[in-house]
C-alpha cells in the first residue's frame, strides 16, 4: 500500500528540485547551464530560505562543480548536483575521477545536444558521451519517473558506492508541466535513511588515501574491481525498486515492458520518446497488430541479459538513438542492443533496425512512430529497409 503522498503539478525541473529538497543532501555543488539551471536555483532558494541544511556551493565552472562535489563525497557528505550539455562535457574529467574513487554522488542531467552547432534543446549527446565514464545511468520518461528515481538514486549510489546520473529530456520534461505524486518528507527520509560511509578523509580513526597514483602495479585491478561493482549494482538498483514500490505504490525495473508479452513487432527507446510510442501502441493494438515497447531505465550498466530475454519472442525491432555514434554505423542504444542478442544466440532470425531521430530537439510525432512501425511490419513480409535510418531529417 502507498504511503501518504501529495498530488501536485510540476515540471520536471521542479520535481528533480522538490526531491533534492526531500534528500536534503550535506553538499550541493553546481554551476548554471540551461536547460538544468531551475533545478539548482529552485534548490538555491531552499538553502536561503532555511528549508534545508545543505551547504549550497556556486563555483566558477562545471569542472569545479564536480570538483568540489569529489572533495565533499571524499569528507564523507552526501553529495548532489546538477548540469546539462557542454557542462556535462566540462565535467567530464572529473566524472571519471568520481567514479574511479567510488563516490556515491547524485547528478541531475537534463538532456540537451552538444555543440556544434549551438543548441540547447534535447537529444542525448550528453549522456552519450560519458556513458563509460563508470556512472550509473538511470533515464526517466516524464516528471514523476524524474522525482522517483532522484529519490532512489541517493539509495543506490550509497549501496554500490557508485556515483549515480538522473536523466531527463530538455524542455520536453524540464519545463514542461506535469501531474506528479510527491511523498511526505518524512517518508522521503526514512527511506532514503542516514548516510553513514565505510571510508571517508574525515574519519581519522581510519585514515585513508584519496587520490594516490597508481601504475602498472595496481590499476588494472581497481579498473576491474569498479567494473564488477558496476555489474553488481544491478541487483541493488532492482531491491531499491522493489523498497521503493512498498513506500510509493510506483514499480520499477531496470526496463520497463508495454505490450510486450505477445508482441511480434516492438520499439526500444529511452525518455520522454517512450510516452508517444505508447500512445501508437495502443492504436495498433486496437487493429490487431501485436506491437509492443521496451523502454530502458537503466542504460549503465547495460542490463543485456533480460533486454535479450525481453526480446526473445519478437520478430522485427526498431531501437530508437537520439544520438548519432558518428560513423559508429548505428546509434549507441542499437549498439548495445545488438550485442545483447547477438551474445544470446538470438539475432539469426530477427530483423533489427536502428532510428536516429530527434537530434538537437527535432520533434517526434505520433505519425514518425507509427512509420516506424509500417517499417517494421512490412520487414517481416520482405521488405528491404535500410539497417540505419534518419527520421525526420531533411535529406
Amino acid at each position: 500500500m502507498a504511503k501518504s503522498s501529495n498530488i501536485v503539478a510540476r515540471t520536471g525541473n521542479e520535481a528533480m528540485a522538490e526531491a533534492m529538497r526531500q534528500i536534503n543532501p550535506d553538499v550541493v555543488a553546481a554551476y548554471p547551464i540551461t536547460p538544468a539551471t531551475e533545478i539548482v536555483q529552485i534548490f538555491a532558494g531552499y538553502v536561503a530560505d532555511g528549508v534545508v541544511d545543505t551547504e549550497f556551493v556556486p563555483v566558477e565552472s562545471e569542472h569545479s562543480a564536480m570538483s568540489a562535489c569529489i572533495g565533499s563525497s571524499a569528507a564523507g557528505g552526501r553529495t548532489m548536483t546538477a548540469t546539462s550539455s557542454q557542462g556535462l562535457a566540462l565535467m567530464a574529467e572529473m566524472l571519471y575521477i568520481a567514479a574511479g574513487l567510488r563516490l556515491p554522488i547524485v547528478m541531475a542531467d537534463v538532456n540537451r545536444a552538444l555543440s556544434s552547432p549551438i543548441n540547447i534543446h534535447c537529444d542525448h549527446s550528453d549522456t552519450m558521451m560519458v556513458r563509460d565514464s563508470g556512472w550509473i545511468q538511470l533515464f526517466s520518461e516524464n516528471s514523476q519517473e524524474a522525482y522517483d528515481n532522484m529519490i532512489q538514486a541517493v539509495r543506490i549510489a550509497e549501496a554500490a558506492r557508485l556515483p549515480v546520473v538522473v536523466t531527463t529530456d530538455g524542455f520536453i520534461i524540464s519545463h514542461g508541466m506535469e501531474r506528479i505524486e510527491m511523498l511526505d518528507d518524512d517518508a522521503v527520509q526514512k527511506f532514503i535513511g542516514s548516510y553513514k560511509p565505510e571510508y571517508y578523509l574525515l574519519n581519522f580513526d581510519k585514515p585513508i588515501t584519496v587520490g594516490a597514483i597508481d601504475l602498472q602495479d595496481y590499476y588494472f585491478e581497481h579498473k576491474r574491481q569498479q567494473v564488477e561493482a558496476m555489474r553488481k549494482s544491478k541487483d541493488i538498483i532492482t531491491g531499491v525498486a522493489g523498497q521503493f514500490a512498498v513506500l510509493a505504490g510506483r514499480a520499477y525495473n531496470l526496463f520497463e515492458e508495454y505490450r510486450m508479452a505477445d508482441a511480434e513487432l516492438a520499439i526500444v527507446a529511452m525518455g520522454s520518446t517512450a510516452g508517444t510510442t505508447k500512445v501508437v501502441i495502443d492504436e495498433l493494438r486496437e487493429n490487431g497488430i501485436r506491437a509492443g515497447l521496451l523502454k530502458p531505465r537503466l542504460f549503465r550498466p547495460f542490463p543485456k541479459e533480460e533486454m535479450a530475454g525481453a526480446l526473445k519472442g519478437v520478430k522485427a525491432i526498431a531501437v530508437m538513438d537520439r544520438s548519432d555514434a558518428m560513423n559508429g554505423h548505428e546509434g549507441p542504444l542499437c549498439l548495445e542492443v545488438k550485442a545483447a542478442l547477438f551474445d544470446a544466440s538470438d539475432s539469426s532470425d530477427k530483423i533489427l533496425l536502428n532510428y536516429i531521430y530527434g537530434l538537437g530537439g527535432r520533434e517526434i510525432r505520433l505519425d514518425d512512430i507509427r512509420a516506424v512501425f509500417n517499417d517494421l511490419s512490412g520487414s517481416i513480409k520482405g521488405k528491404s529497409i535500410d539497417k540505419v535510418n534518419y527520421l525526420g531529417v531533411r535529406e
